[in-house]
């Protein structure tokens, strides 16, 4: 049996030992990183999980907007980073950004920025992610490389 933090629908979390997931349904994922706060707060939330996986988006508004207008790059990279960290955290806790590479492509055109985040190399130790970050007009916004690190213990 392997040892978990299993998600509930409340705001706590606890711990059984149990040969299960860590989270088990999309309202569970979107409910343990509601504790994200800084994404959270940004209005970035989670559409979609999976093995070493997942999709989160936002709805542009102005908090995201630059001094031009246009969406900062910094919602952009912090989509990538929550993205990165769903999709390496939702089935196990404790895997944590060591670096991360961005490189823009574009500018959003639409009214919502999605970015993907699927496994490239899934290490006893270390992980590699690529995120994909466009609009929902398809738009190439931004490719991000993330390498992180499997913590021992939660």
């Amino acid at each position: 049996m392997l040892k978990y933090i299993l998600c509930d629908t409340g705001n706590t979390k606890f711990e059984e030992e149990m040969d299960m997931a860590f989270c088990n349904s999309l309202e569970e994922v979107q409910k343990f990183f509601e504790n994200d706060r800084f994404a959270f707060d940004n209005n970035m939330r989670v559409e979609a999980y999976g093995k070493n996986y997942s999709k989160c988006s936002f709805m542009v508004e102005d908090v995201h907007r630059n001094a031009m207008g246009s969406v900062m790059g910094g919602a952009i990279f912090t989509l990538a980073d929550f993205t990165f960290a769903v999709a390496s955290n939702w089935e196990k806790p404790g895997t944590v950004s060591l670096s991360s590479s961005i490189t823009y492509t574009g500018v959003c055109k639409g009214n919502k920025v999605i970015a993907e985040a699927n496994c490239v190399k899934d290490g006893r130790s270390t992980c590699t992610y690529l995120v994909s970050v466009r609009d929902e007009l398809g738009n190439k916004i931004a490719t991000v490389l993330i390498n992180g690190f499997k913590k021992q213990e939660f």
